[in-house]
């Protein structure tokens, strides 16, 4: 029951801090404008505290802390871009109760550039989370590396057969240096069924062998098995194998954004695999996942700590870096053109900057329902995904036979 609660704990924290800041950054960008803003809200549902600041603005916390939004005054329609017959009604019934001068107070009567950055800024203000995350902890704790040399090698694995001998240190994957074991993971889990290069060295001699990493079941280091990308390969690790590095405030940032890049390139490289069919969607993880990693990843964090206190930190700074990680995804997925998303603004506002008329409302309503059945289409086979992962399915077979 605790490790429920905790995981459960774990899973509000981190997505309230990434979804609140996504929805600060529609609201900064809107703010920045002029926009008129009724309400800011972290949560769903009835409200279980709320005040009104000095502007207008009612900030509220739902009771349901799954997400959050924010209400422009006057954006009563589903997909936030009404057509012309919808905005001349909003124009009149504005200026009937406001008046002409009014209108440059309202989000659908700001030119089209700024509603795009408005827009654009919740996916944006995610990238620049995990930037600041990421450079904060490395900045304050510094990075272990372990270099990538080869301790063993598992008999008949892709790298038994490609050549690969104890004692090797692997400089390069497929043309980029490989500065730790880390980097090679991260080669075998997205070069699945691909065959790959590597530059070992090997005494005084560099040697070239290509190795194709292969799908095995094994433990996410989290309490947990899936199915991940593995060349065979056992690292050195003994306390005298691994690497401290610390750097200063700049070189923290530069790692920050470097970071935040590769997670979103490594992201982007994996979905195109997954949607032509070339690795499994296997690895699709929903809200139920997000949460068992988020529950595994405090008590990670907190194990071996020798007081309360000290648990809390490392289970925060363990949160933390897992925030970072789920923020760069939130932000990608809100840029894809779905309707319902912010890319789907994005794209309504490019095809109203082409025809200099916003989309009619009909074919509007069509891409909402749409981007919404993806999206819930998405969702159900993420969380089947998660399902299995947590062998629910096996559980309840065991139950009824």
């Amino acid at each position: 029951m605790l490790s429920l609660l905790q995981t459960a704990i774990a899973f509000v924290l981190v997505l309230t801090l990434v979804v609140t800041v996504h929805e600060l950054g529609h609201f900064w960008a809107a703010k920045s404008f002029g926009v008129a803003i009724d309400r800011f809200s972290i949560g769903f549902g009835k409200a279980i505290a709320s005040w009104t600041d000095k502007s207008g603005v009612q900030w509220r916390i739902g009771w349901a802390p799954v997400g959050g939004y924010v209400a422009f005054a006057g954006d009563d329609n589903a997909a936030s871009v009404p057509d012309q017959d919808d905005l001349e009604t909003l124009r009149q019934s504005i200026i009937a109760r406001e008046g002409q001068g009014a209108l440059s107070r309202y989000f659908h009567f700001k030119p089209i550039w700024q509603r795009a950055v408005i827009a654009a800024a919740g996916p944006l203000a995610n990238f620049a989370l995990a930037i600041v995350l990421f450079a904060t902890l490395i900045f304050a704790l510094g990075e272990n590396l372990l270099p990538a040399k080869v301790a063993s090698v598992a008999p008949g694995s892709p790298a038994a057969v490609a050549g690969f001998r104890p004692g090797d240190f692997i400089a390069e994957a497929n043309g980029r240096p490989v500065k730790s074991f880390m980097d090679l993971a991260e080669v075998a889990q997205l070069r699945v069924n691909l065959p790959t290069t590597f530059v070992v060295r090997r005494g005084p001699e560099n040697v070239t062998l290509t190795a194709t990493s292969k799908l095995q079941m094994r433990s996410d280091g989290l309490g947990g098995e899936r199915l991940q990308g593995t060349l065979g390969i056992a690292p050195a690790q003994t306390r005298e194998d691994y690497i401290h590095v610390r750097y200063n405030p700049i070189e923290a940032l530069g790692m920050g954004v470097e970071r935040t890049w590769r997670v979103l390139s490594t992201t982007v490289y994996y979905l195109g695999r997954m949607v032509t069919g070339q690795v499994s969607a296997s690895q699709l993880s929903g809200p139920l996942g997000i949460a068992r990693v988020s529950g595994q990843v405090a008590q990670s964090g907190a194990q071996g700590a020798p007081d309360f206190g000290s648990q809390i930190l490392g289970a925060g700074v363990a949160l933390l870096g897992l925030a970072a990680v789920l923020s760069v995804g939130i932000g990608f997925m809100n840029l894809l053109p779905v309707p319902v998303l912010d890319g789907g603004h994005l794209l309504f506002y490019a095809y109203e900057a082409v025809a200099r008329r916003p989309l009619a409302a009909k074919v509007q309503a069509a891409g909402y329902r749409v981007g919404l059945a993806l999206l819930l289409g998405l969702m159900l086979f993420a969380t089947w995904n998660d399902l299995q992962q947590l062998r629910v399915f096996k559980i309840l077979g065991g139950l009824l036979s």
